[in-house]
């Protein structure tokens, strides 16, 4: 089994490189808005989001096992991460990486990758609607303008966001938030290769300085990528966090493999990825990203699908991708550093709104009571609970309904 990089690899780079690097400036637009935003939503801020899209996502883009895959910071990681920094610190999410990493990696070399398929469908979409609710209640301080709830859970933090942003109402940042979901939702699907991510929030900022909106914005950034601030004798309850890591690896295996899942289909022409590697690559990325500051990363859907649409034949695309990244923060840090708050958490719900499908939710639960009760039960315990437990119990439950149907077939 070889998990490093091949001669093919190589000779796959040298085939077009041309439309590989205009697949890769093609994500990186679309990818800029999203770093960000993932970055500020995990608690880490805006320049942890955009070290984790330039480190984690060229060496995954290296290392991993498809040729297609985009990786970088994203909202299913942000439900596991916010309420780590809120009980550890961001020494907490350094350290959950690591342990990640190390998991992705000794995964890889187990030949797991081969195994996360079988996942029920009804699984899969359970966690994916849940985490895109936890994101959309997680934007609601951004999008009233008010301070940060401390409620430890995130919908109890946002009843009390949305109560105190209805006594002292300001229209701008809401109008700032829909109008940005708006333009995105309602042209991306029309010309899904024009940037409107990137357009909206770019429209966001002239306005919010042109009309003289009182709104939060990102900050300066670092005139560098990373911050090399991790300090292992800082970092205590070790053992508290095994959980943690163990939440993220299954979250980066299950979210990545998908990923290139799709990414083979959508390319057609026998296109097929290699599982084990590409949770290797996952793992190296999670293993170096912490110590420049980046927050763990995995496989995007969403860039991923941008990278096959813009035509990209090879890794070429994807690390091409992180390096424009890393120029936009070194040359342009100080225009990123007005965009508003406000404008990222639109590109969020947008983001959100695309994740939640509700046909194929309602055809799921019309499937079996098994895979209702699966789907239904993973999605609650998301919300409501915390994602780690509903992990646990959404693994056990489809341990159930395998066996269930095994025992159907065997009657």
């Amino acid at each position: 089994m070889n998990l490093l990089p091949t001669k093919a690899d190589w000779l796959d780079v040298r085939r077009a490189p041309i439309k590989d690097l205009v697949a890769g400036l093609t994500v990186a637009i679309v990818a800029l808005p999203l770093a960000l935003a993932f970055g500020i939503a995990s608690g880490l801020g805006a320049e942890a989001g955009i070290t984790t899209a330039v480190i984690a996502g060229a060496i995954a883009a290296i290392f991993g096992g498809s040729k297609l895959q985009v990786s970088g910071p994203t909202g299913a990681m942000t439900v596991v991460l916010v309420p780590i920094v809120h009980q550890f610190g961001p020494q907490g999410v350094l350290l959950v990486g690591l342990i990640a990493g190390a998991i992705l990696v000794i995964a890889g070399f187990a030949k797991i990758g081969e195994h996360v398929h079988r996942l029920p469908t009804s699984l899969i979409e359970g966690f994916t609607a849940g985490i895109a609710i936890v994101i959309s209640l997680q934007q609601f301080p951004f999008i009233f303008g008010v301070p940060t709830s401390g409620a430890e859970k995130v919908w109890a933090g946002a009843f009390e966001v949305t109560r105190a942003g209805l006594e002292n109402f300001n229209a701008a940042p809401v109008l700032v938030a829909l109008g940005v979901m708006a333009v995105i939702l309602g042209f991306s699907n029309r010309w899904p290769r024009i940037p409107f991510s990137l357009l909206s929030v770019a429209l966001a900022a002239i306005a919010t300085a042109f009309f003289g909106f009182d709104l939060e914005t990102i900050g300066e950034l670092p005139a560098r990528i990373g911050n090399l601030s991790f300090d292992f004798l800082n970092t205590r309850d070790y053992l508290a966090l095994v959980p943690s890591g163990f939440a993220v690896a299954a979250l980066a295996a299950l979210e990545s493999l998908l990923s290139a899942k799709v990414a083979d289909k959508m390319r057609g022409g026998g296109e097929k990825h290699d599982s084990n590697r590409e949770l290797f690559g996952q793992g190296l990325a999670n293993l170096v990203v912490p110590f420049f500051g980046g927050v763990p990363a995995t496989a995007a859907l969403a860039r991923t699908a941008v990278n096959v649409k813009s035509d990209a034949q090879s890794k070429l695309a994807a690390l091409s991708h992180s390096v424009i990244l890393a120029l936009v923060v070194l040359l342009f840090a100080p225009l990123v550093a007005t965009i508003p708050l406000a404008a990222l958490a639109g590109v969020l719900l947008a983001t959100t709104a695309r994740m939640i499908k509700p046909r194929e939710l309602i055809e799921l639960t019309k499937k079996s009571r098994l895979d209702a009760l699966l789907l239904i039960t993973t999605l609650i315990a998301t919300i409501f609970v915390d994602l780690i437990t509903a992990v646990l119990i959404g693994l056990v439950l489809s341990l159930m309904l395998r066996r269930t149907r095994l025992a159907r077939t065997q009657v």
